[in-house]
């Protein structure tokens, strides 16, 4: 039977919707005003905390801390050693963590016992490096209670460099390194259960946009500046978390979250917009220091209802994972965090890229062999 003109015109056309290029400038402005909103009220919105916030006595738990030679690093391995844990600083360059330790246990001398910490060599701009200290970890056959990814970095106006995987720095260094860690060091994490995953992450995720066809940011559909790389790879490291959140069972006793230090003192603010800006220069009374901007990770390492609220935000099918803001309070991360389709697509691209096998969160779980393409297999 012939289709007629009439016909044809009223069959309904199917039209592919159009991929997301960007934020629109709706989202960012709105983000920008909310950046702009915690630098001015940060201090007042956590007046409630003590700096340095006070511990409970955490002598049983064992923490891998990345990046602790400076900054909030160097303040939550200090902080969590004076509590009584075990501290393990995951570091590029250990002399310098060697001569941290040096200095602490002369100042804790007649304080209480020994520190208890030591020094493991890492570098973030190295999957195989991540690998081999995951696979020294895991056999020791012990338990970790806590996994803190703090190590980033923003490379203020340089250019774009990438790492000798092929990755852009901001990337490899701020997402696909923590991620990779994370899942590589799940069965020292299965032994320490409750345990819990936490990543330093910044409110500058809510500028963020990833695009997963353009991870490297190198087709030219957006231009690079190191704001761009800084800002996608922190929502990623989000979506990411968000669906590690999900694909955890209940009884893996795991928590998985990411946390705000806040606007923190740094030289960062020379790549942002002029009236942020000003903001630092001219108010410098409400940007934290690092030992406040490690409050919201030290909170979240040792507060006993963690667990339940991530397990909560589990129950109700919430679509982000658990995201504790610099006053140490549940928040909810950005809009654009909430995309449930680009999450899982984030998630399926950073497994190919940091070399792992889709169903490695389920063989690690179940105790199965994973091989990771930049080191050895992990059991």
């Amino acid at each position: 039977m012939e289709t007629t003109p009439s016909e044809s015109s009223s069959t309904p056309s199917t039209t592919v919707p159009k991929k997301k290029q960007g934020l629109g400038w709706v989202e960012w402005l709105r983000g920008w005003m909310y950046i702009i909103y915690e630098m001015l009220f940060q201090r007042i919105m956590a007046s409630h905390l003590q700096n340095p916030l006070s511990l409970p006595p955490i002598n049983n738990l064992t923490c891998i801390v990345t990046g602790s030679t400076s900054g909030i690093g160097l303040q939550i391995a200090r902080q969590l050693a004076e509590s009584g844990a075990h501290v393990v600083m995951a570091v590029r360059n250990t002399k310098a963590a060697h001569d941290l330790i040096h200095k602490w246990q002369s100042e804790w001398t007649g304080l209480g016992l020994p520190l208890n910490i030591e020094v493991m060599e890492l570098d973030l701009l190295s999957l195989e490096s991540v690998s081999r200290f995951a696979e020294v970890w895991n056999a020791r056959m012990g338990p970790l209670h806590v996994l803190i990814n703090n190590a980033g970095i923003f490379s203020i106006r340089g250019p774009q460099k990438f790492s000798k995987d092929g990755y852009e720095e901001h990337m490899q260094v701020n997402h696909l390194a923590p991620a990779l860690l994370s899942i590589l060091l799940l069965p020292s994490l299965i032994r320490g259960s409750p345990s819990r995953i936490i990543n330093v992450n910044s409110v500058m995720h809510y500028v963020g946009f990833v695009d997963t066809e353009d991870m490297n940011v190198i087709s030219g559909k957006r231009k690079y500046t190191s704001l761009v790389g800084y800002t996608g790879s922190k929502l990623a490291q989000v979506m990411f978390s968000s669906v590690l959140h999900r694909r955890l069972p209940a009884e893996s006793g795991i928590s998985v979250l990411c946390v705000s230090p806040g606007v923190v003192q740094t030289n960062v603010a020379r790549d942002l917009p002029k009236i942020v800006q000003a903001g630092y220069h001219l108010i410098p009374y409400f940007i934290f220091n690092a030992q406040e901007g490690s409050r919201s990770a030290l909170f979240s390492a040792t507060d006993p209802q963690i667990p339940e609220y991530c397990e909560l935000l589990k129950s109700d099918d919430w679509p982000v994972c658990a995201f504790i803001s610099q006053d140490c309070r549940p928040t909810n991360p950005s809009e654009e965090a909430h995309n449930i389709d680009t999450a899982y697509e984030v998630w399926e691209k950073t497994l190919e890229m940091i070399g792992l096998p889709s169903d490695a969160i389920e063989k690690l779980i179940e105790g199965e062999e994973v091989r990771c393409r930049y080191g050895d297999r992990q059991e």
